[in-house]
């Protein structure tokens, strides 16, 4: 596949701009009565054995959050590294990934996560996007709260990654699919793969 990246730079590139807005009009529907019930009952990820599941929810499970904190670290991890995703590789291939790496994310999760619970929010897309980050821009540093030092992204990606995998495997009952958001990393890897993709100095 040919790489053509966006001509034109932008802070709130097609893609991430219409993911922001229809993630935002989703979770105010979330939480209106009788619709937010139906949003629940119909959109989020339901597993296999509770006879609740549809093939849509690959995708509607992505627009639902269960909170305030969910939707808001969300949207913003999906602002903060998607724009400069997307302007680097192109609203339509940015929008591919998006959505390939938010079901497999699901898929993953439908295999090896706990079960018994719907699974809601863009997490697993959005650590799709991190993991590409840290590939296309590995030696950018990405400044951390605590401690306040920089950190090069393939680095602080690296740590995403590990913190999830050992959660994943130790606390598999906290509430968070953690295997859901290693799939959106593992498809994100192969997707860039296949793509022949690679990165702003060429490493990979």
């Amino acid at each position: 596949m040919n790489y053509q990246p966006n001509t034109q730079l932008s802070i709130f590139p097609p893609a991430v701009k219409h993911l922001l807005i229809v993630n935002g009009l989703c979770f105010v529907a979330l939480n209106t009565p009788v619709i937010g019930q139906a949003l629940f009952q119909y959109g989020a990820l339901w597993p296999l054995e509770s006879g609740r599941f549809e093939i849509w929810q690959f995708i509607s499970y992505m627009f639902l959050h269960a909170g305030f904190g969910h939707i808001f670290f969300n949207l913003f991890a999906l602002w903060m590294f998607g724009q400069a995703i997307e302007n680097f590789w192109g609203t339509r291939r940015f929008t591919i990934y998006y959505f390939l790496t938010g079901i497999g994310a699901a898929l993953l999760h439908m295999v090896i996560g706990p079960g018994g619970v719907p699974t809601l929010g863009a997490s697993g897309a959005v650590y799709g996007i991190l993991l590409a980050f840290g590939m296309m821009f590995p030696d950018r540093p990405i400044m951390l709260l605590f401690p306040p030092i920089p950190i090069k992204a393939k680095y602080f990606v690296a740590g995403f990654g590990v913190i999830e995998l050992i959660s994943g495997l130790t606390r598999s009952n906290s509430g968070v699919a953690h295997f859901a958001h290693l799939g959106g990393m593992l498809v994100g890897f192969i997707l860039i793969k296949y793509w022949g993709l690679r990165g702003e100095n060429s490493q990979y």
